[in-house]
């Protein structure tokens, strides 16, 4: 089989090139052993990081500048939105591509030959979305939520580290995630941002079960389940490798959706999203990933209260500034300055050796 586009992983990031490309008049063929599996988790996105083709139709809630706390409470002056995960991937049709369920066995990008488990060969240029395996040199994200009715009022919370989980000061620390599903339910998460190893989701449940408790929640055990579960590290660009195998994975945030959306119509056309500025800001995300596993536990609410306390525009540099190379220098400089003194050796001593 021969044809333009081979897209292999049919997850957000891949389902979103071959959509892409087939509006663009190549032919595809899209490769992955359950091609029709449903998508579960909740996926959310700040609204100025989405291309424009992305229809509202696809957006289950948007909020107007959710809340952060480290030790104290910040407003975030940024739009957030949450999808829709059944909207969005059914507006990334894979009408006119050739779907193959089978699973990639053989994918050369370079020769442009990708080989499946049935036998199939198939030539054309490679997309390698398959996503990334769990190793355990790797840091991890991992959650735990359940979703309640919505209750009037209920505040977006995108970090809350407030220590009511339950958890010690030395202990791996977690932070409460709190987003509107849509009308009428809403999700609290607990979520280990970064852990080599993160944290177990038993650990996660007792620490939302206690937190909630605390905010006078009473949970029935029948609600519905989250759990969540990825690297947030190991991600390569080159050889045709794209979404978090590609390296779109914020590091300090695990989002990679909204990156792969946006830079969905140029890999579809061939093009590159790693200019040499954006290669720089991944060496430097990396950094910021080794400098937040490195942090003493009790000092992490802390750190993040430096972070959501800089300008707006510094915070949009280091969380979506893809290939913005000086903003994000600008505000990794503006947060190392306004660390406290321990904390700021602590970080210069574990980003030492960039790469």
């Amino acid at each position: 089989m021969r044809a333009d586009l081979i897209v292999c992983g049919l997850g957000p990031a891949g389902r979103a090139v071959a959509h892409r490309a087939v509006g663009q008049g190549l032919s595809v063929i899209a490769i992955d052993p359950n091609p029709d599996r449903v998508w579960t988790p909740t996926y959310a996105a700040w609204a100025d990081e989405l291309p424009a083709w992305v229809g509202d139709g696809v957006v289950a809630a948007t909020v107007a500048g959710p809340l952060a706390w480290g030790t104290r409470e910040h407003r975030v002056e940024r739009v957030y939105q949450v999808f829709c995960t059944a909207g969005l991937q059914a507006s990334l049709s894979l009408e006119g591509a050739t779907v193959v369920a089978e699973r990639a066995v053989e994918v050369d990008a370079r020769l442009g030959v990708v080989r499946t488990a049935g036998g199939v060969t198939c030539t054309g240029r490679v997309v390698d979305a398959r996503g990334l395996g769990r190793s355990p040199g790797r840091a991890e994200q991992t959650a735990y939520g359940v979703v309640l009715p919505l209750e009037e009022g209920e505040q977006t919370l995108f970090m809350d580290w407030r220590r009511d989980n339950g958890a010690a000061l030395d202990e791996v620390p977690s932070f409460l995630y709190v987003v509107p599903l849509g009308a009428d339910t809403v999700l609290y998460e607990e979520t280990c941002l970064a852990g080599r190893p993160a944290l177990a989701p038993d650990v996660l449940r007792h620490r939302l079960e206690h937190r909630l408790h605390a905010r006078g929640i009473t949970l029935s055990g029948t609600e519905p389940v989250e759990r969540v579960r990825f690297p947030v590290q190991g991600g390569k660009r080159g050889h045709g490798r794209f979404g978090a195998a590609g390296g779109l994975t914020h590091p300090a945030t695990g989002y990679s959706v909204a990156a792969a959306l946006a830079a969905a119509d140029t890999i579809a056309a061939g093009g590159t999203v790693w200019t040499p500025q954006a290669r720089a800001v991944a060496v430097l995300r990396r950094a910021g990933l080794r400098a937040l596993l490195a942090l003493p536990p009790r000092e992490v609410p802390v750190f993040f209260d430096t972070f959501f306390g800089l300008p707006a525009a510094l915070q949009h540099s280091y969380l979506s500034g893809h290939d913005d190379l000086r903003g994000t220098l600008a505000a990794m400089r503006a947060l190392f300055a306004d660390l406290p003194p321990t904390l700021r050796r602590t970080l210069a001593t574990s980003v030492i050796g960039l790469s």
